[in-house]
């Protein structure tokens, strides 16, 4: 049996302060180690540490002003906790200071050893209110010995493409730090459902909780069915993901009946799919008018 034990920390940043941000996730991350000790992976919501402030609060220039380099100082910390905790850290996502002077919205995956496993740039970032410059990119990650792990980055859950894609790299769950205060968070829920059913995938859906999110986190398994769902405020949810059930589902069909990726494996090379010319989107003619 291949289980990747995970705690999800439906938690909030400390608005406009990065070192509080910092402290608050250290000492929750520590905490979880003490009290749960088979957790394997912890994660948080999306820009925890750049000390998002709510929607309406949120200072101008705090986007240039809470980025950071990777690697850098953060990257260095997170290493040194990962490595003290034995844990794989999904730390939400960071504002990347990249070297070409531009800013992402980036997600990392830092292995028990201290190491950057992974790191994602945000491919669709909520336009026109963040103003981060999009990835180009989707990744993956190995745990040894368990399985593959995608990195997906709130609003990247509304285009099918991304966990379609994650998927096709071999992703068995989807780790997505998310950050949404609005109404449209019931939305949210329903393309993670939609998502995991459709790629046969775990979701991991991290919201931040009040008052910077409206919380509502969910872990969805591979058929679509919510294992856990937080309500708004801080919460975490500690759940043990058998990996071995995303090989049964795809073999043997959600709810024994439903094979998308066998499917797609018979029939997919005769599809003429001409919004992806050249393996890039092309826009729909009606977008031209």
């Amino acid at each position: 049996m291949r289980t990747l034990a995970v705690a999800a920390i439906q938690t909030t940043p400390v608005a406009n302060d990065l070192d509080a941000s910092w402290d608050r996730f250290e000492h929750q991350v520590r905490t979880t180690r003490e009290l749960f000790p088979h957790v394997q992976l912890v994660t948080v919501p999306e820009l925890m540490l750049a000390g998002q402030a709510p929607l309406l609060d949120a200072p101008e220039g705090w986007t240039q002003h809470s980025a950071q380099p990777i690697p850098g100082k953060l990257t260095d910390m997170l290493g040194d906790l990962a490595r003290e905790t034995g844990l794989w850290l999904v730390p939400g996502s960071i504002h990347e200071q990249a070297a070409d002077g531009l800013v992402y919205n980036t997600a990392l995956a830092i292995a028990p050893s201290g190491e950057i496993a992974a790191r994602y740039r945000k491919v669709f970032p909520w336009q026109p209110w963040e103003t981060t410059e999009p990835g180009d990119s989707f990744v993956v990650f190995d745990i040894p010995d368990i399985g593959r792990i995608g990195l997906a980055i709130c609003y990247d859950g509304s285009f099918p493409e991304t966990a379609r894609q994650l998927a096709w790299m071999g992703a068995e769950v989807i780790i997505q730090p998310t950050l949404t205060p609005t109404r449209d968070r019931e939305m949210e829920l329903v393309c993670s459902r939609a998502n995991a059913w459709t790629n046969q995938v775990y979701i991991v859906n991290i919201n931040a909780s009040d008052p910077v999110g409206v919380g509502l986190s969910a872990i969805v398994d591979p058929e679509g069915i919510i294992r856990q769902q937080a309500g708004p405020g801080e919460e975490i949810l500690i759940d043990v993901l058998d990996l071995d059930t995303v090989t049964r589902v795809r073999e043997y069909g959600s709810t024994g009946l439903n094979r998308p990726w066998s499917q797609l494996a018979r029939y997919g090379n005769r599809i003429a799919l001409p919004m992806y010319r050249d393996g890039t989107f092309q826009p729909a003619p009606w977008m031209q008018r």
